[in-house]
């Protein structure tokens, strides 16, 4: 192996969620890889707009819990740059609190953008890469879908990530013959917009801390390292893995 295989060169890769945090981390980094980037989310940031005015990148604005918006994506990237190579499934959401007090409205939101809507946009991005016989599909899962956190109650966020988790496994089971590989990339706890309020409380910081080996939080730019690795060649033999990259959060 040669650090070429780490290359993205010619390379088109979506990313949902693209415009903060893991997935504009990520499409920084892939770009530096040599791809060029379709980034999607319901609006544009100063960080994303600037990656996009460079001219390399394009920005789709989407609601991906629109049943028509992951078809509308995939088409719109390939209008831009003709084909798609590469599905970073990045867009989703957290909420908490008991079990019992945790009405439908707000499982439904959780389960659309978490789990129904990576399946629909990995639906789509999934054809033109079986046309062209290769592809690779990132989806990001996170430890949740393998613990029970604390202090926060969180079932339905930890079932839909579980969910992703599983989904990958299946569709890189069913599609690993004809050229695409599918992992998921777990996270842990990584300073980003998601997390950043309870690493700001000091009682709850301390105890997601002191729950990770580590005894740090992780950034988005080491996400998208993994993320990297999974989606170019140097994982050619890698496909229905989750990666957990957590500081050693799920060792106990």
């Amino acid at each position: 192996m040669t650090l070429s295989q780490f290359r993205l060169d010619g390379k088109i890769a979506l990313i949902t969620g693209g415009n903060r945090g893991i997935g504009l981390a990520t499409a920084q980094l892939f770009a530096e890889a040599g791809a060029r980037c379709m980034l999607s989310a319901r609006s544009e940031t100063e960080q994303s707009r600037a990656m996009t005015e460079a001219g390399a990148h394009a920005f789709h604005a989407a609601d991906i819990t629109d049943p028509a918006a992951p078809d509308a994506l995939v088409a719109a990237t390939l209008a831009t740059f003709g084909k798609l190579d590469i599905l970073v499934n990045n867009a989703g959401v957290a909420d908490g609190g008991d079990f019992h007090d945790f009405d439908d409205a707000r499982l439904a939101r959780i389960m659309d953008t978490n789990l129904i809507a990576p399946f629909r946009v990995a639906r789509a991005a999934m054809r033109p890469m079986l046309e062209q016989g290769a592809g690779s599909i990132v989806n990001i899962g996170s430890i949740s879908g393998h613990v029970a956190n604390k202090p926060q109650l969180q079932v339905a966020y930890n079932a839909s990530k579980a969910a992703v988790h599983q989904m990958t496994t299946v569709m890189a089971f069913e599609y690993a013959s004809r050229g695409i590989r599918v992992n998921a990339l777990a996270p842990g706890y990584i300073r980003t917009r998601m997390a950043i309020d309870g690493m700001e409380d000091p009682e709850i910081s301390k105890v997601w801390a002191d729950n990770t080996p580590m005894g740090r939080f992780g950034t988005p730019e080491e996400m998208a390292h993994c993320a990297l690795f999974l989606a170019s060649e140097a994982a050619s033999f890698v496909t229905g893995t989750t990666l957990v990259a957590d500081g050693g959060y799920i060792t106990h």
